[in-house]
């Protein structure tokens, strides 16, 4: 029932040539154009916070929530709306002709590629119940602990990256001055902060007997070189209140209501308000066109290699999967679809949501249509569930 109004964006981008005069993104398939092949890039389903308790109190008044699960782990709630976006995906395809209605007859043209962590794992394995349930449709990854070129090719040392580059293109786009964000997004983090701490609007923050408490509007926001596998970081307000933002979604999202939905200071219009400032850090860190490119590169070539062995119908060097597949899904994190949007300059907007939001099971979309002429085309376009439906 949750997937029975799924919001979907369609997202033409007009001057992405993916292989020159092969695939071209050029506008909506034609009619009587052929669905061949899709590759699905999707977050993970809903899960706890990743910060530690201890982390997290620093910025609240009253205790987090306890969750079921450990830190980052997919919930079971999680696990149920993403088998329903597995079946949701599977009846839209065999409505287009690309997979059968039911049954394992296309179990082995399936192919799910995961990243390494618990719920990137465990999400892929809930796409395929959905998508085909009872046929044991394998979830390929590598060992835990092992960084994936695919998903994390900075980590895998994949590439040579500029991290003082990547830091200046950072602030280049704020103009030098990270601290004109604090004004920018105030309303949201004073809406933030009555959630964290019961202040109110140009009231004394933290309150009396909270003075140990971290608040956010006073916390400089500064961008510079990152270390490990990052490009830039961005410390302060904006930074700790994306974070903290996301989580409140996660609460949102897995189904927790009432007084125990941010203490009982949340409801759904401040939801969409802090979203701001969680969007803002995804658009300036993960849609960066600098770190896009070298995040989500490998990623694409990749896709470009598996669409074109889609129609070669023979193996080529780089393709995820085999010759004769008709889907390839690779389950990942909003980073992903970030860096990949980024680089692509693919922009969406659905209700409920702040533009180019990636809640969890959302999704990008490429799909390789055969036109009646023999030229192919991608269309692409993101997937996400309602607030709604995903709670």
């Amino acid at each position: 029932m949750f997937l029975k109004n799924l919001v979907s964006l369609t997202l033409i981008a007009l001057s992405i040539h993916l292989y020159a005069g092969v695939l071209r993104a050029q506008g909506t398939p034609g009619s009587g154009g052929e669905l061949k092949y899709v590759v699905i890039v999707s977050r993970h389903g809903v899960r706890p916070p990743l910060w530690t308790d201890e982390q997290l109190n620093q910025y609240s008044s009253q205790p987090w929530p306890k969750w079921d699960v450990p830190p980052g782990h997919l919930t079971s709630h999680g696990a149920t709306l993403m088998k329903l976006f597995g079946a949701y995906d599977r009846a839209q395809f065999a409505k287009a002709g690309l997979l059968s209605a039911k049954g394992c007859t296309d179990a082995d043209k399936v192919y799910i590629w995961a990243d390494t962590d618990e719920r990137t794992v465990s999400t892929g394995r809930a796409l395929s119940e959905g998508m085909l349930p009872g046929c044991g449709a394998k979830v390929n990854s590598l060992e835990e602990g092992h960084p994936d070129p695919i998903f994390s090719p900075l980590a895998a040392g994949i590439g040579h990256a500029n991290q003082a580059l990547g830091a200046a293109s950072v602030a280049g786009r704020l103009g030098g001055h990270a601290d004109a964000l604090l004004e920018a997004y105030r309303p949201a983090l004073e809406t933030l902060e009555e959630i964290l701490l019961g202040c109110k609007p140009g009231a004394k923050c933290p309150p009396a007997g909270l003075e140990s408490k971290l608040a956010l509007l006073n916390m400089p926001t500064s961008v510079g070189p990152a270390k490990g596998d990052k490009l830039a970081e961005m410390k302060g307000s904006i930074a700790s209140a994306s974070t903290l933002a996301e989580d409140f979604l996660l609460e949102y999202t897995n189904g927790i209501e009432g007084k125990d939905l941010g203490w009982g200071r949340l409801d759904q219009a401040k939801l969409l308000q802090i979203g701001s400032v969680h969007t803002a850090y995804e658009h300036l860190l993960r849609r960066d066109p600098y770190i896009g490119r070298a995040s989500a590169s490998n990623m694409l070539s990749h896709i470009l290699k598996s669409m074109e062995q889609a129609i070669a119908a023979k193996p080529v060097p780089g393709a995820l999967g085999k010759p004769g597949d008709r889907a390839l899904v690779l389950v990942g994190h909003d980073g992903n679809v970030s860096n990949i949007a980024g680089t692509l300059d693919l922009s969406w907007l659905l209700p409920g949501y702040q533009p180019n939001d990636t809640p969890p099971g959302g999704a990008l979309f490429f799909e390789l249509w055969r036109q009646p002429t023999g030229d192919y085309q991608v269309r692409t376009y993101y997937t996400a569930q309602t607030p709604e439906q995903i709670d």
